[in-house]
């Protein structure tokens, strides 16, 4: 019984050899799936990879967006801040000239006394007015130069999900 059990172990294991080397049809086709199961396997793989760049990135815009509004209400902010200032600016010095006539004019030397310390008083206001305009403008200068660093980095991200889009397209049509 054990030399029958061998000897059909040795002819079935000559037949398996003789069929490895010379591939059957079903053995190609089997082949050929197997290689299409890898090929799918890697393709989804890379979709996977590529699906989660595109979520990492979609959260970086988002993020990149709150931070552009932000800049851009700073900036806003600093411009309606500063033309009020001109505006105030303007109207105090709009002013100064008729108060100096007004002061020239004084029925008395008290009166005249009165209207000097007056546009004495509004001179200061319009020099401190001017110290507040520099350093508005300055804040808005500030103010848009980093929306422009915020707007520059959006446009960055958005770049690059434009380039992982095309990505996903390409593998799709690889498919």
């Amino acid at each position: 019984m054990f030399r029958t059990a061998f000897a059909l172990f040795i002819v079935t294991a000559g037949c398996a050899q003789t069929a490895a080397q010379t591939p059957s049809p079903d053995t190609q086709a089997l082949q050929a799936l197997v290689m299409e199961i890898r090929q799918l396997r890697q393709d989804l793989q890379a979709t996977t990879i590529v699906t989660q760049r595109v979520q990492i990135v979609l959260y970086r815009l988002q993020m990149q967006t709150a931070f552009v509004t932000s800049a851009a209400s700073r900036f806003e902010d600093a411009r309606t801040s500063l033309g009020k200032a001109q505006s105030d600016a303007k109207t105090i010095s709009d002013r100064v000239p008729q108060m100096e006539d007004f002061a020239r004019n004084a029925p008395d030397a008290k009166e005249r006394k009165n209207r000097e310390d007056m546009l004495a008083g509004i001179k200061l206001n319009a020099e401190q007015l001017a110290a507040v305009e520099q350093r508005l403008q300055s804040r808005e200068i500030d103010a848009e130069t980093q929306l422009r660093a915020e707007q520059a980095k959006l446009a960055g991200l958005q770049d690059q999900l434009d380039r992982l889009d095309k990505l996903l397209d390409s593998l799709s049509r690889k498919q």
